[in-house]
């Protein structure tokens, strides 16, 4: 193979912490003292010295309350070079949080710098809508996060008009924390085309903020807490 014929594919000097380098796959940029928590089994590649700890005490600590059935979801990363992750093929969205916080479907989790703060919180406000609670991941701070997407995502930015964003919370991937949110109960259209009946929910955000949504209504790998 020439050189010609690599040079689309062949991996680009870093620019950023974490990027994406084609569609579905984060190049994360590694250095001592900078370590990562990464879904378990989500490395394809790596170039220089990067260990790996699979479920590490931060994690077993959360363990109790993230059900994925998978045990303990995520692997500390840490070293030197380069590292490529990537989940099935499933799309990536990397976002750069500035001391902000995210919401996040644990099952869209991939990366994201183990110096943030985390945890497993409920979403206030959905169990009289979906009848029962919904649990997420927060993550906080300042610092780099991988989330992934079945499909090409949408990232809804909520601030750009006084109308409010409703979405289907199982096509939800993660929103800012600081957004107001509400249920509606409305007539579910996908009964019309033969995916189901009766009365369907949304999520209503406003403020400043956004919101990330797949090209996907599968809520079966939804985290939600053991009961």
């Amino acid at each position: 193979m020439t050189q010609q014929q690599m040079s689309g594919y062949a991996p680009t000097p870093p620019a950023a912490r974490m990027e994406n380098h084609g569609n579905a796959m984060v190049k994360i940029a590694m250095q001592s003292g900078q370590d990562v928590f990464a879904r378990t089994g989500s490395m394809v590649a790596y170039e220089g010295f990067v260990q790996y700890e699979p479920n590490p005490p931060a994690v077993r600590q959360m363990a109790s309350q993230w059900l994925t059935g998978e045990g303990a979801p995520l692997m500390k990363c840490s070293g030197d070079g380069l590292l490529f992750l990537a989940d099935y093929g499933a799309d990536v969205v990397c976002i750069n949080l500035n001391d902000d916080a995210l919401s996040v479907n644990g099952t869209n989790i991939l990366a994201f710098d183990a110096h943030l703060q985390w945890g497993v919180q409920r979403v206030k406000g959905m169990a009289k809508f979906a009848g029962q609670g919904l649990f997420n991941v927060g993550i906080a701070g300042t610092g780099w996060v991988a989330l992934t997407s079945r499909g090409t995502p949408i990232v809804v930015d909520c601030g750009r008009g006084e109308d409010e964003t409703y979405v289907d919370p199982d096509a939800l991937v993660a929103w800012s924390t600081n957004l107001k949110m509400k249920g509606k109960r409305s007539f579910k259209a996908s009964s019309m085309i033969g995916r189901g009946s009766g009365e369907a929910y949304q999520l209503g955000f406003s403020g400043q903020g956004f919101v990330v949504v797949q090209p996907s209504e599968d809520s079966t790998d939804r985290l939600r807490a053991r009961g």
